[in-house]
């Protein structure tokens, strides 16, 4: 059984501020900021942070990365670099979407995998995941089609109606039912394969890879994540993870 991991980074990243980054002198890009997943955290690209994570857990066959068209050469240094430095696990970069469940299709599209295989799908930027959240997914992946890491909410969560002034309460929603998820997310290739063709087929996007495993009617589980597996969306994340990174 092979364990194939995905990580879609081909988005712009807009509400991250301007940063350094390592790739900025070695592409032709006319754009003035690079992407989030290329700003730097502690020295070092996020992608590259999040790569190696994947890279160092023995049970991980291949890594498929996607980008933006215009990204991949001058990702493809870098990765060499790291080839050089000791990266022993296959890693394949394909071009991404305008949106993540584009660049997870074209992924798919691309590996060849058996329908028992697990397909790992990560977050570019959530760079701290920790290789026991990694083997609890793949795990829970095999046991039951389809798992990913999440957390139990501590904050009581409203339901708002949007208004021009901002928002109203509609509802509390009791926390004893509600997750958030996080990722990695795992499933059995014929689960995964099944849920995209059919929201392919029908028009409908997700808002992450279990949402279109429900869609297809399976069951997803949920293995603890940790608050620590954040996504790094605003600097003030950044900040939060440098901390991290040096305790």
């Amino acid at each position: 059984m092979k364990v194939i991991v995905i990580i879609p980074a081909a988005g712009l990243g807009t509400r991250m501020a301007p940063m350094p980054s390592a790739l900025r002198a070695k592409t032709k890009s006319k754009k003035p900021h690079p992407s989030k997943q290329f700003t730097d955290l502690a020295g070092t690209p996020i992608l590259i942070h999040t790569l190696r994570k994947f890279a160092a857990v023995d049970a991980v066959t291949e890594i498929w990365i996607a980008l933006r068209e215009n990204e991949i050469e001058g990702f493809g240094e870098r990765l060499a670099h790291e080839v050089k430095s000791g990266l022993k696990k296959k890693v394949t970069l394909v071009i991404g979407g305008e949106h993540r469940q584009q660049s997870v299709a074209n992924a798919l599209k691309a590996i060849a995998a058996a329908p028992d295989d697990i397909i790992l799908v990560h977050d570019a930027v959530r760079p701290l995941v920790t290789p026991e959240i990694i083997h609890d997914v793949i795990e829970a992946a095999k046991k039951y089609g389809a798992a990913i890491a999440g957390l139990p909410a501590v904050d009581t969560v409203k339901q708002v109606e949007r208004t021009a002034e901002g928002a109203i309460v509609k509802a509390t929603i009791p926390r004893a039912g509600v997750v958030l998820a996080q990722t990695p997310q795992g499933f059995h290739y014929s689960v995964i394969k099944k849920g995209f063709d059919e929201a392919a087929a029908d028009g409908f996007t997700g808002t992450d890879e279990a949402s279109l495993a429900e869609r297809s009617g399976h069951a997803v589980a949920v293995v603890m994540g940790s608050p620590r597996n954040i996504k790094i969306t605003t600097p003030a994340d950044m900040e939060l993870a440098e901390f991290y990174l040096r305790k």
